[in-house]
């Protein structure tokens, strides 16, 4: 069976919008969110457990299963869907970001990218002939063009990326050669107006399949990416999906859905997880606060997940301060099944013609991160990681 999508249902308050995907490996109702397995593996799940929480579609990254265990050694092992017993749709992104994200470690030319590997620092190229070959050999459902990711708010940077990923998208359509597999393309531009609606036109002349949204999410403010996902609504095409990448904290999933985005993909539950904080329908919590230590509640009272109908934040806390893998392990299940369990409702709210009011609700009790605490961790982020690399050179 060959890739198809259909708009079932319109909301009638805003671009929100149910649809349905069909795949070789089966169907995905959407708004729907992914959750990452970046080396295919979504840490600490087994695709048993992916499959009780009700994930649909999963995504894994071309980049470190190129390094890691090498692309023709899945294809040996059958594909990725039999390398990971994972019986259901993979999608796989280009590993554009990964490499874009290496400054000081690569170079980008007009024929691709030259770059170096975190792993043993050997020297690499990836073209789009030769990440639609990878790809390929993975055998995912859905694939992605091989496309630039410039800083958002640099508009020479920008433009310049924007028409070399436009480049490299027909470079992409030209190399691809399996038709069971869907390959996007990729609308980018940073944050501005006419950069963005000029992509989005480019791209869409290409007649993909899908069509993903990037270079968002990389250090613009909220405000910004609202903007511009508002400003793309109309000039996508109606009847194909639209693909927000690395994108998945819940609020921003509302806001993205309100303006007609149809798929999302992040490892924000699982990171959060790895570090002891949790979700709930008040915000995040931190279970390695103190005040965890003799609450007998669950993480979330009425929460369906195994997580919360066995286990104490006060136990939680106890795993996570011990060091326990099983912390991590339960932690993950919650995350991933929250939001998982915010795309059924957001499904069944627009639906039933309530979707503006869900979404009004939802975030007047979800108290969201404070925009100085983020911008204060991505630098803290940025520097530990400037100061590894130095240490490496």
């Amino acid at each position: 069976m060959s890739f198809a999508f259909a708009v079932q249902y319109e909301d009638k308050q805003s671009a929100a919008r149910l649809g349905m995907m069909h795949t070789p490996h089966g169907d995905v109702p959407t708004p729907v969110f992914m959750p990452v397995g970046t080396q295919a593996t979504v840490k600490t799940l087994a695709p048993r457990d992916l499959e009780r929480l009700g994930a649909t579609l999963i995504l894994a990254n071309t980049y470190h299963l190129y390094l890691r265990p090498g692309p023709d050694v899945v294809a040996e092992m059958g594909g990725l869907h039999r390398f990971m017993a994972w019986r259901g749709p993979i999608l796989t992104d280009s590993g554009g970001f990964q490499v874009f994200s290496m400054e000081g470690l690569r170079k980008v030319t007009e024929d691709g990218v030259v770059f170096r590997s975190h792993v043993d620092g050997s020297e690499h190229v990836f073209t789009p002939e030769k990440v639609m070959r990878i790809q390929e050999q993975l055998g995912a459902d859905i694939i992605m063009c091989f496309d630039e990711c410039a800083t958002p708010t640099d508009y020479a940077y920008s433009k310049a990326a924007m028409e070399r990923t436009h480049r490299w998208a027909e470079r992409c359509k030209a190399a691809h050669t399996r038709p069971d597999q869907a390959l996007f393309g990729i609308v980018q531009g940073g944050i501005f107006p006419d950069l963005r609606r000029q992509s989005a036109g480019f791209i869409a002349s290409l007649d993909f399949p899908g069509i993903a949204i990037g270079g968002l999410s990389v250090g613009e403010s909220k405000q910004e990416m609202y903007r511009t996902l508002e400003l793309l609504e109309p000039e996508l095409p109606r009847h194909k999906p639209r693909y927000l990448m690395g994108v998945g904290a819940p609020e921003d999933i509302l806001e993205a859905v309100a303006r007609g985005v149809d798929m999302f993909d992040c490892v924000l539950p699982t990171r959060l997880a790895r570090n002891g904080a949790v979700f709930n329908r008040t915000g995040r919590l931190n279970l390695r606060n103190a005040q965890y230590t003799r609450d007998p509640r669950p993480i979330e009272d009425g929460c369906a997940c195994y997580t919360c109908q066995n286990f104490s934040r006060a136990y939680m806390r106890h795993l996570i301060m011990s060091d326990e893998i099983l912390g991590l392990h339960l932690a993950t299940i919650h995350n991933v099944h929250f939001l998982l369990q915010l795309m059924r409702d957001i499904r069944k709210a627009i639906a039933e013609d309530r979707f503006a009011l869900f979404k009004d609700d939802f975030l007047a009790a979800f108290r969201v991160p404070d925009e100085q605490v983020r911008a204060r961790n991505r630098a803290l982020r940025g520097s530990r990681k400037a100061a590894r690399s130095g240490a490496k050179g």
